[in-house]
């Protein structure tokens, strides 16, 4: 889908993407979870001292993916960026809007010279981890702990 724009997100795409966090909660059976209020997901992303940044896709002029990152410390490894979400509407999946998501939250993190980007995944979520697989990550166990190393 060539059509489809990447873009970092503005204040104007919050409820867009708060709907689609909440769709992956429901894929995830755990849309009873999300209790961020939109005044507060705003303020958290852009308000006096904003915590996550993020990407989203548009098409056809409608929020349909988003990638949500923010800072993480590693005492070993140092900066690493820790991707909290990556989501693209159902009726869109398998179009290459997530990898154009994710390998855009990737060259975000090494412009920004972070060690790594480190994220989870559910052990049940098989498309997830077989997408996942293509970047060569490391995996854990139980909630599957994964990093992809930026330095060279």
């Amino acid at each position: 889908m060539s059509d489809v724009l990447i873009r970092k997100a503005v204040l104007e795409d919050c409820a867009s993407m708060l709907d689609l966090i909440k769709e992956l909660a429901e894929y995830e059976k755990a849309l009873h979870e999300v209790t961020v209020t939109l005044d507060e997901f705003i303020q958290d992303g852009f308000g006096i001292s904003p915590v996550w940044g993020a990407f989203v896709a548009e098409f056809e002029g409608e929020i349909v993916g988003i990638s949500l990152y923010y800072d993480r410390y590693s005492t070993w490894k140092g900066r690493r960026l820790y991707l909290e979400d990556l989501v693209v509407t159902e009726r869109l999946r398998g179009k290459q809007i997530g990898k154009k998501l994710f390998d855009a939250t990737l060259e975000y993190g090494k412009s920004k010279k972070y060690s790594g980007m480190v994220f989870q995944v559910l052990h049940w979520n098989e498309p997830a981890i077989n997408f996942y697989k293509k970047y060569s990550p490391k995996f854990d166990n139980e909630w599957l702990n994964v990093s992809i190393e930026l330095k060279d």
